[in-house]
């Protein structure tokens, strides 16, 4: 590259017309056409058209990364790309250099959405190059920073999560076991405890951080780690208040995503999930699976939670009675939720808890926790567990703590189900299960 001509990014040439400009990037295709060569630059920014001379391009292939100068000029009327940012414009190449050369490619990369999703994970490093992956992975990066600026401008205080505790936050058998200097330690479920924790110090807390479930499981809905977008605030007066900042969080980002993702989400061709011009509908599960049993004939009434099926189909009533692919489910059994879960005053069975389901899938638990200090201890006895195991936990609750609540939003799941995507490790940059981590496992 030239030190004394700065690098264009190329969306910024589109207003460099007749100027000589330095862009880099990766040959995202080549065309021959006799002694003139088309080649499609590449970078963070777009795609710019290269008009080259045979002899210039003639070793090149896709994924070279090249640095070229030349001249932005008017493309004929003819050849104008409108499906591109910079469809109106060329450069015509002066000279290339070449900064870094590509093996032949496995597979082109507008083949990606082709691809099996094990091929498209053992070649990785390869596919997030593709118009594709990029839109899913762009739509996570403004899912998390939109959850973020929400929960700043609600006063919310960011604090930074361990990965490794001593003992399973939501009980249970699914959780990694790690060695911890000769002592028995545990990847994190969930930062439930430590928000809960910083709630006596800051109030309103959140955090985005990785959550690791131990799940055998290959279904297309779980990873062994995920983006968890977590929050814990103080002083509620209600557990109602939490599905409150809940809508919030959710109306804010689909106005974040119609602002900064037209092009994502017209390129899988969707449209945002509806969301009610009124509050967002709330049922009681126990109303849910009378509802589905109506209209189905499937009988899981007496059942602690919704299956898949009932998650898509009380969904699907939403979307009739509220049009609204976004609903509250409310009131959980409380065998079915951890030990700190407040008890419903009016009916003990129940808990004052809620699932979010968008479109099909369980998007977001959460719910109002227990607050006394010797009620806690009950549960935990009574859930099986050890209070010893949790007493740095305990000594939030020991030294006063007000009523509270929070929930987490999964955040690959939100894009699953915004993009209409089939599997959720499609957005997880490097998704992780029982099958995986980078490599296969079993070869």
């Amino acid at each position: 590259m030239l030190k004394n001509m700065p690098r264009t990014l190329i969306e910024q040439t589109i207003n460099q017309i007749g100027q000589k400009v330095q862009v880099a990037g990766w040959i995202n295709s080549k065309r021959d056409h006799g002694q003139m060569v088309f080649i499609d630059l590449r970078d963070k920014s777009g795609i710019l058209q290269i008009v080259a001379g045979k002899n210039q391009a003639q070793d090149l292939r896709e994924e070279d990364v090249v640095c070229v100068q030349g001249q932005i000029k008017n493309r004929p009327p003819q050849m104008e790309n409108p499906d591109i940012q910079t469809g109106k414009i060329e450069l015509e190449a002066e000279k290339i250099t070449v900064l870094s050369k590509a093996a032949t490619l496995p597979f082109a990369l507008k083949d990606v959405p082709s691809l099996s999703l094990p091929v498209l994970l053992d070649f990785r490093p390869l596919t997030l190059r593709s118009e594709r992956v990029k839109a899913i992975l762009t739509i996570q990066e403004v899912v998390i920073d939109s959850f973020r600026q929400t929960m700043k401008r609600l006063g919310f205080f960011e604090f930074q999560a361990p990965a490794i505790v001593p003992t399973a936050t939501e009980g249970g058998a699914e959780v990694f076991k790690i060695d911890y200097y000769g002592h028995n330690a545990y990847l994190a479920q969930s930062p439930q405890m430590y928000k809960q924790i910083m709630v006596g110090a800051f109030e309103r807390v959140f955090t985005v951080t990785k959550a690791y479930r131990a799940e055998p499981s290959y279904t297309t809905r779980h990873l062994s780690e995920y983006v968890s977008l977590d929050a814990e605030m103080g002083f509620i007066d209600s557990w109602e208040d939490l599905m409150a900042v809940c809508e919030i969080v959710i109306r804010d980002m689909w106005s974040a995503l119609e602002q900064k993702c037209p092009k994502e989400l017209s390129l899988f061709g969707v449209t945002l999930p509806i969301l009610s011009n009124n509050p967002l509908p709330k049922i009681k599960m126990r109303q849910a699976q009378e509802i589905i049993f109506q209209r189905t004939g499937r009988d899981n009434r007496n059942e602690p939670d919704l299956t898949p099926e009932d998650e898509k189909e009380i969904c699907l009533w939403s979307k009739e009675n509220y049009h609204s692919d976004i609903i509250f489910i409310t009131h959980y059994p409380r065998s079915k939720r951890p030990f700190y879960t407040q008890e419903d005053p009016s009916d003990p069975q129940y808990t004052l808890s809620f699932d979010i389901l968008c479109a099909g899938l369980e998007i977001t638990t959460g719910g109002q926790r227990i607050n006394d200090y010797q009620r806690l201890l009950q549960n935990i006895k009574e859930w099986g567990n050890t209070p010893n195991d949790f007493r740095f936990y305990l000594q939030a609750f020991q030294y006063g703590m007000p009523p509270e609540g929070g929930f987490a939003f999964g955040a690959e799941r939100l894009v699953k189900q915004i993009l209409q995507l089939e599997n959720l490790r499609e957005a997880n940059a490097f998704p992780r299960d029982m099958g995986r981590i980078d490599n296969r496992l079993n070869g």
